[in-house]
């Protein structure tokens, strides 16, 4: 029953987020959380931020937490927005710089909050399905399109453009704007940042949730022209100007300043990556090659669902999407050494490989 529901969201399947458990302690392998904590300065700027100035609004500008992006990143402070999470950006984005009019394209093979935005805001999209490797057709994407999204590395496949494939999607879209979601650029790829200065219809997408261990402070940011960026805050001030709480921007600002831990945290994830995607090709999986903090794998005697059924029963949770083309995969989020090798140990038992290795 949906009586006076909008139209706009009767018939609407919304996202669905992996599962937060609360009945049990598991293995979190499944959202794509960073296993290690922030950043020591990110701690500390976010306890300093918790007294009196609570009661006082955070700054609607995130005019310090802008500057030490700008200065991080090597641009311009007004080429710094800033939101609740880069699933907040991405939705401004939805909003401010696409037509309902024109036809947008993200991959049929990616991050499943666009096509959810799509039909909230009213943007038609195309679906461009990938290669049979995964990889992104980029020729397809080119041209008679009101805007191009999707993620690189992609979501969940891991697999990344190389720049000057998405320098060819920014070029090749002079019209219409393009959007780079760099969610988990920071565990191999390289950034389109550079690219920003050539093309003005390019705008960056980057998270705290995943390389800096901030996905309980909900920060995300885009970087683009002085234009974009105008767009971005056109929306913003017409919906909720306050968007990043006090706490928030704190623990964002320190965690910039903490580069060190930065490099060595990230770092430590993309050796355990490489380590887990070598044991778990032994055991006779597919694994797609990630430049993210995740890893997506099929076995040829297991289906998906089995092998997520079966790892949920022994403690360890991964993501599984029931779609056509990827029924069969799983995406495993890297966690710790510890816990990688527990659920290769897992694997290992459930596909019978002990007494073969012995």
């Amino acid at each position: 029953m949906k009586e006076f529901w909008s139209s706009r969201i009767r018939d609407m399947v919304p996202y669905t987020p992996g599962e937060q458990p609360k009945d049990r302690t598991f293995i979190k392998l499944n959202t794509n959380e960073n296993p290690y904590p922030p950043a020591p300065r990110a701690l500390e700027a976010a306890k300093q931020a918790v007294g009196e100035g609570l009661r006082l609004y955070p700054d609607p500008e995130a005019g310090q937490l802008r500057a030490a992006l700008a200065a991080y990143h090597g641009v311009k402070a007004e080429q710094i927005f800033v939101g609740n999470g880069s699933d907040e950006v991405l939705a401004f984005c939805f909003q401010g710089l696409f037509e309902p009019a024109r036809a947008i394209c993200f991959p049929d093979i990616s991050y499943s909050f666009y096509p959810v935005y799509a039909g909230l805001f009213g943007i038609p999209y195309r679906e461009i399905p990938l290669r049979e490797d995964f990889t992104i057709p980029v020729e397809e994407f080119l041209g008679n399109n009101g805007g191009v999204i999707l993620p690189n590395p992609n979501a969940p496949t891991g697999i990344a453009l190389p720049l000057a494939e998405v320098e060819r999607l920014a070029a090749g879209n002079p019209t219409a704007a393009v959007v780079v979601d760099e969610a988990y650029v920071d565990f191999g790829t390289e950034s389109a940042l550079s690219l920003l200065d050539r093309y003005p219809n390019l705008l960056v997408v980057r998270t705290m949730s995943k390389s800096r261990s901030l996905a309980g402070m909900r920060v995300g940011y885009a970087v683009g022209s002085p234009n974009l960026i105008a767009a971005l805050n056109c929306v913003k001030n017409s919906f909720n100007s306050y968007t990043l709480d006090r706490i928030a921007l704190a623990a964002a600002q320190g965690s910039v300043e903490d580069e060190a831990y930065f490099q060595e945290n990230r770092r430590r994830i993309m050796d355990t990556r490489e380590k887990t995607a070598a044991a778990l090709e032994k055991l006779g999986f597919r694994v797609c090659p990630s430049q993210a903090n995740f890893l997506f794998v099929s076995h040829p005697e297991r289906g998906g669902k089995e092998l997520l059924d079966t790892l949920r029963a022994q403690g360890i949770l991964v993501r599984w999407w029931g779609k056509p083309r990827i029924e069969d995969y799983l995406r495993i989020t890297i966690g710790t050494e510890e816990e990688m090798e527990q659920l290769i140990q897992v694997l290992r038992q459930t596909l019978g490989r002990d007494k073969a290795q012995k």
